[in-house]
């Protein structure tokens, strides 16, 4: 399945015309309690050309394809991440440590995780998480 992914993450390249940076397995299959029934929920960061930035209109920032019975793949554009990142946006902070990675690129994550490490704010995950387990027991 492995191959399978990264060949559809190669197929978004071409599609959107962008360089995936980093691609990771999210969900329960990346965290090792997978169940016979599992999806994979494929994450990853990605950037456009430069000429894509160089505009007055606001664009999509996100890459989301229809979540069906085998897959759930979406991906946030560089700039959303690094905003996200900015605010310890808990689950790409969780992508960083995700032992699936399907795409890196290694310099760009490493700087991303150096700057996860400044902006990590222990508030928010908690904020975060208790807002999960809250959700969870109602």
């Amino acid at each position: 399945m492995f191959e399978t992914i990264k060949q559809k993450l190669l197929e978004t390249e071409r599609e959107f015309d962008i360089k995936i940076l980093y691609a990771v397995e999210s969900g329960s299959r990346g965290w090792g309690f997978a169940s016979p029934d599992s999806d994979y929920d494929c994450r990853f960061i990605y950037i456009h050309k430069s000429d894509w930035y160089l505009s007055i209109d606001e664009k999509k920032d996100f890459i989301e394809y229809p979540v069906d019975e085998v897959f759930d793949i979406n991906g946030w554009d560089i700039k959303k991440a690094l905003k996200l990142l900015r605010k310890s946006n808990p689950p790409l902070l969780e992508w960083f440590t995700s032992p699936i990675v399907y795409m890196e690129d290694r310099e760009v994550m490493d700087n991303m995780r150096k700057l996860g490490t400044h902006f990590f704010n222990p508030v928010n995950a908690i904020y975060h998480y208790l807002h999960i387990a809250k959700k969870h027991f109602n």
